[in-house]
């Protein structure tokens, strides 16, 4: 009898450990899913977060790319522009120069202001190394002067002089680019810095813009 109940409660605690092995393997089988869900999520918006980041930036790029080809408004272009190195004064087409046959020597161009006017032929080769120069006439008014210098003083490749014989108070010249403002407060300023300044024009990029000449 006391046998027979032995093996009773035996077979009872063997149910019972199964029981507890099969409550536990189904929860391990339930953590394991959660498991590989929660890390198929994490990954799925982690593949979603660089493809939107990719694809956000290929976006930038090509916006960058557009204002880079765009011209700046009321700029004028030149083409065929000489590139020989000169000891003679040069007829140039426009006024101030935007390019052109120069003299072998450029003119000191890192931020620097000058105050009377400098050789032309100088300052061309300036603009070949990927400079502007921003010229003024006396219709320029002070507040303007002094803000331009300043900002100029602040841009590596660029430099400023006064020029007595242009139409605008304000001349903007890189490289067979040229643009005319009334002031120093006109937002094209900035930009037409921002896209000729070393821009895609230069024939020289990387040139020297010191150890040159100054006036």
């Amino acid at each position: 009898m006391g046998s027979s109940r032995a093996k009773v409660q035996r077979a009872a605690r063997r149910e019972k450990i199964e029981e507890i092995r099969r409550v536990q393997a189904a929860r391990e089988r339930r953590n394991k899913i959660i498991a590989w869900t929660a890390s198929l999520v994490i990954v799925s918006g982690a593949v979603a977060g660089s493809w939107y980041l990719m694809d956000r930036t290929a976006s930038q790029n090509e916006a960058k790319k557009q204002a880079a080809a765009s011209p700046v408004k009321g700029e004028k272009s030149f083409e065929d522009l000489g590139r020989n190195h000169v000891t003679t004064p040069v007829d140039y087409k426009m006024s101030p120069a935007a390019g052109g046959d120069h003299n072998p020597a450029w003119m000191n161009c890192n931020g620097d202001v000058y105050e009377q006017e400098i050789d032309e032929t100088n300052a061309v080769h300036s603009l070949e190394h990927g400079a502007v120069w921003i010229t003024y006439s006396d219709k320029a008014a002070g507040k303007d002067v002094n803000a331009l210098k300043s900002k100029v003083q602040k841009t590596p490749y660029t430099l400023m002089s006064p020029y007595a014989d242009q139409l605008s108070a304000i001349t903007l010249s890189a490289w067979g680019k040229q643009l005319n403002v009334d002031s120093a407060s006109d937002g094209r300023i900035e930009k037409f810095l921002d896209k000729y300044v070393q821009g895609q024009q230069t024939p020289e990029p990387g040139a020297a813009c010191t150890g040159g000449v100054s006036a």
